[in-house]
């Protein structure tokens, strides 16, 4: 606001107003963001690529295989399927299937990722390729303001080098052990309990895991020899017909209310 002073000699002042503007975040702030957003997901990812590394040493693979499946299907728990599979020498058909039933939620996940402030087309495409289930929780809880393609990508190469240097850092601790490190198999299993449980405690997800808990019951009935990916199978299909239905009374739920209010 404007103000009027008085000097010693009682001569009036104009006071300009000060005008208090936010710049916007440099390129190299909006980088520095990003890295920051990705360290919560990378207490995550690191323990989780050192022990892809360890089970890729430990079930007599060769070591450039962590890497080599870091980078070409960047999708972390996936990959800690795909090393069980080859090491039992699952047919490659098999494993490709797998890799599409597991990574299927990818799709949705780009109806609202921010890929739109992504212009560059390399840019873009690096951006669909990095899209993980943690990239996508950290730029979930972004206000829309403060989303930018630096900020983005850096986070997501961030990540990417969280798990690829777990990877190579499991490589290289499993050559420094004595022996195998007993238990790495149930590396994938207590992840996806982990986030089980988290589900669990919001009763909105109770539901889903409900129709989990069925899905594995057909599968272990049904098909024993393939209950792995039967259940998955039976779990998509059930996820999207709940979704379906969900979609149709959307439209009834909001008139009733309507016409309540």
């Amino acid at each position: 606001m404007a103000r009027d002073l008085r000097d010693h000699g009682g001569v009036r002042q104009h006071v300009p107003p000060q005008v208090t503007t936010s710049l916007p975040a440099t390129r190299r702030q909006q980088i520095a963001a990003g890295v920051r957003d990705s360290f919560s997901a990378g207490l995550g990812i690191l323990p989780l690529g050192i022990a892809l590394g360890l089970m890729v040493v430990q079930t007599g693979l060769p070591w450039w295989l962590a890497p080599a499946l870091s980078l070409s299907a960047f999708a972390g728990s996936v990959e800690l399927l795909v090393v069980g599979m080859a090491a039992t020498v699952t047919p490659l058909g098999a494993i490709a299937l797998t890799v599409l039933v597991v990574n299927f939620r990818h799709v949705f996940y780009a109806f609202s990722f921010p890929l739109h402030v992504v212009r560059h087309p390399l840019a873009k495409a690096y951006a669909v390729y990095a899209m993980i289930d943690e990239a996508y929780a950290v730029n979930a809880a972004l206000p829309e303001t403060e989303r930018s393609a630096p900020r983005l990508l850096a986070m997501q190469i961030a990540c990417e080098a969280y798990w690829v240097g777990g990877g190579l850092a499991g490589v290289a601790l499993s050559t420094a052990l004595p022996g195998p490190v007993e238990g790495l198999e149930f590396a994938l299993v207590a992840l996806f309990t982990a986030l089980a449980l988290d589900a669990v405690r919001s009763r909105r997800e109770i539901p889903s895991v409900l129709l989990a808990v069925a899905s594995v019951a057909a599968a272990l009935v049904l098909t024993p020899g393939v209950a792995l990916f039967t259940a998955l199978l039976v779990f998509l299909a059930l996820l999207l017909a709940r979704h379906l239905l969900a979609t149709r009374r959307a439209p009834g739920k909001a008139a009733g209310e309507a016409a309540g209010a």
